[in-house]
């Protein structure tokens, strides 16, 4: 059974930022995810690099994944830098439960 990119990303939603109190993905951290065979590889960034959770976000990204697609055997998360995150990376959804709409 494949998995699709869609499923992915409604697991990586799941993923609250404590800081923000707002999902990973409406943040504009997750970059790329690619599904290759059974793993998912994922590639996100932080806020800011001395981002005191950025561990605790990794762990709770696996635990999503694991959880809610079972069909998944394996997930490997890399950190990036480049781009730097900026607010414009942020959903419409995002913007506006901040009241930046």
């Amino acid at each position: 059974m494949s998995v699709a990119e869609g499923e992915i990303l409604e697991a990586l939603a799941t993923v609250i930022d404590p800081e923000v109190g707002m999902n990973i993905v409406d943040l504009g951290l997750v970059y790329e995810v690619q599904i290759e065979r059974d793993t998912a590889l994922i590639a996100m960034t932080m806020t800011t690099p001395a981002c005191p959770i950025a561990s605790h976000l990794v762990d709770q990204v696996n635990m999503a994944l694991r959880s809610q697609v079972p069909e998944l055997h394996s997930v490997e998360v890399q950190l990036v830098w480049e781009p730097a995150w900026n607010p414009l990376m942020m959903s419409w959804k995002a913007k506006a439960q901040l009241g930046w709409e």
